[in-house]
């Protein structure tokens, strides 16, 4: 293992916390959540931590008031805080009394519990940061292609990417995969039955970047579509799955009004298929998708003030991603090629939609243009354009 990576998400904590009396660090187990929170302790003097799945620690809180009184003056981290929901009254009328901000920080898995109790009793007084498995600029290190290949074999769980080897990764998400099931799910969902869930997980694996279709699942896992709704619900909360809504546009074409399914990390999506090696990988048939489901969560991390969707058409014509914000289009198409090439498609939704301008995602060394609003990008490249692209400032390899 090697040591702490910093995160991105690091100064946005710190940004949220100097302005908001609390803050939520939320994201799946695993994913780095207390080693950053650990980090952000540092630069907060006396800052104290309670473990709310440790018995001790919630003892500490057994009469928070006295509690939270005696750390007046310094920042609450509350790790786990949904093992512990009735904390939340207490936790409003303890920052309204402070009215300061940085008094509270917590992390938690994104459960349900979570989230209902603090939206309804910290409403505008919580502040939210998502934290993802690491993203491909806080694991680069100048490692360039070998981090990149790396990062979407292994995926973004830290114990996962930084293992001495790829079978030690490996054993480590079917161990994540067994857990979650076993503990984080009968935790949440006490009556969803884990060998059933473990079994549409891994149906979801398979149809990764396709339209949903949920009667096919339903079907295939002899259940109504209503449970497979619910399924899927509770694997979106726990950050395993993501829906990518389809564009609402009217342009005289027919569009696929349902959602596409994607596993947000690749890692856990390889480990459902079985695959453990890069060599396994570059044969498997879900490749291509795989390699989309790693440029999406990357592109929509890098452009969070963005509505993002996607579009297919009746016959045919597709963009992987389409980023609308003040009125602006852009496109992004992701092919897991060294030598990628555009569509016909892809220049019809340009055209159709008022794209302005569109970029394909591929694992190469070095980008290209493809016409005067569009380029070929390796994933790194467009992530370090980012911050120009959401300015709308030029782009040298579109010039």
């Amino acid at each position: 293992m090697q040591g702490y990576l910093p995160r991105l998400a690091e100064a946005e904590v710190e940004r949220r916390l100097s302005n908001a009396p609390a803050v939520a660090v939320l994201g799946p187990r695993q994913c780095g959540k207390s080693t950053l929170a650990g980090q952000v302790m540092l630069r907060h003097p006396g800052a104290v931590l309670l473990d709310l799945e440790r018995p001790s620690d919630r003892a500490r809180l057994a009469d928070p008031e006295a509690f939270f009184a005696l750390h007046r003056d310094t920042m609450v981290c509350l790790d786990e805080v949904q093992r512990m929901p009735e904390l939340f009254p207490v936790l409003r009328s303890v920052l309204d009394e402070r009215a300061r901000p940085g008094q509270l920080l917590i992390l938690g898995s994104a459960s349900p519990e979570l989230l209902q109790q603090s939206s309804e009793s910290l409403a505008g007084r919580l502040a939210f940061v998502e934290l993802t498995p690491f993203f491909l600029p806080e694991v680069d290190g100048g490692k360039g292609r070998d981090a990149l290949l790396s990062l979407w074999l292994k995926g973004g769980f830290p114990r996962s990417f930084l293992a001495v080897d790829d079978a030690t990764s490996a054993e480590w998400r079917d161990d994540f995969v067994r857990t979650f099931l076993e503990r984080d799910i009968a935790r949440v969902a006490p009556k969803v039955p884990g060998q059933r869930l473990d079994r549409f997980w891994r149906m979801c694996a398979h149809v990764h970047g396709q339209v949903l279709n949920s009667s096919r699942l339903a079907g295939a896992l002899g259940v109504s579509a209503h449970t497979v709704r619910a399924y899927l619900e509770l694997l979106e909360r726990t950050f395993m799955v993501r829906l990518l809504q389809p564009l609402e546009a009217n342009f005289g074409k027919r569009l696929v009004r349902s959602p596409k399914l994607l596993l947000r990390d690749t890692g856990i999506l390889h480990t459902l298929l079985g695959i453990t090696t890069h060599d396994e990988l570059l044969g498997h048939p879900t490749r291509g998708a795989s390699w989309e489901g790693l440029v999406i969560e990357h592109v929509l991390a890098a452009f969070p003030r963005w509505q993002a969707s996607f579009v297919r058409t009746a016959g045919g014509a597709e963009m992987d991603l389409v980023l609308e914000r003040g009125g602006r289009r852009l496109g992004i198409e992701c092919k897991a090629s060294s030598a990628p090439r555009p569509s016909r498609g892809f220049w019809n939704v340009i055209e159709d939609l008022g794209i302005e301008r569109a970029f394909i995602v591929a694992p190469i060394a070095e980008g290209f243009p493809l016409g005067p609003r569009a380029a070929a990008l390796s994933l790194g490249d467009l992530l370090a354009a980012a911050s120009r692209i959401d300015a709308g400032e030029p782009i040298p390899v579109l010039s």
